[in-house]
């Protein structure tokens, strides 16, 4: 369970009204790239690397499915996201607990669902993937999807991997993953000792 998170249905996104909606960003210096962090409403709806060949157009899609417009800015989600992405990258924690707004298909929803059963230092391939979702013939379609995801680590789908253990492709590029991955199979043990109890 992930009691934090909300994932709205299409049908209620694009329900909204005319008015116009902000989505609010700020750049984050991580340190194997540059993320542009958003959120709107009090939640996370983008975490996007931001020498990604795909950038325009995931955060195109995000903006057109919450019909809204960026603006540069800071709020109280901002502020909790970048310190437990700085917790995170100094090895201190391995769950999110901020409220994530992902949009998308439901479809593309649904492989981000199963991307957060992925636990820190984990890895899982496409194919396993697509076996859980029960769609073993979609390894295609699930791999496009977690290609199109537009939380990047708060939705880890860098801990997918190809098959025979073959890091494959990642919007925020090779090197990154390799980074990300081995960040957690160094920190694994430890973060989860420190987040045992009332740790969050």
């Amino acid at each position: 369970m992930h009691p934090f998170l909300f994932f709205p249905s299409q049908k209620k996104t694009f329900s909204q009204s005319a008015m116009k909606n902000w989505i609010t960003v700020q750049e984050y210096e991580s340190p194997c790239g540059v993320l542009l962090l958003g959120t709107m409403g009090g939640k996370l709806c983008l975490c996007n690397w931001t020498e990604s060949r795909c950038r325009i157009k995931v955060e195109d899609r995000v903006a057109r499915l919450l019909q809204a417009e960026y603006r540069l800015g800071s709020d109280d989600t901002l502020t909790m996201a970048v310190r437990q992405l700085d917790e995170y990258f100094a090895g201190r924690r391995q769950v999110f607990d901020l409220p994530l707004l992902p949009v998308g298909t439901e479809f593309q929803l649904s492989v981000w669902r199963e991307l957060l059963n992925i636990p820190y230092g984990g890895i899982c391939t496409y194919t396993v993937q697509a076996e859980r979702l029960a769609m073993p013939r979609a390894i295609r379609a699930v791999a496009a999807a977690n290609g199109q995801n537009a939380l990047s680590i708060f939705i880890p789908c860098h801990r997918v991997i190809g098959r025979n253990g073959r890091l494959t492709g990642y919007a925020g590029g090779l090197e990154a993953k390799h980074f990300l991955l081995e960040l957690e199979a160094v920190y694994a043990p430890q973060v989860r000792a420190l987040n045992t109890g009332a740790a969050f």
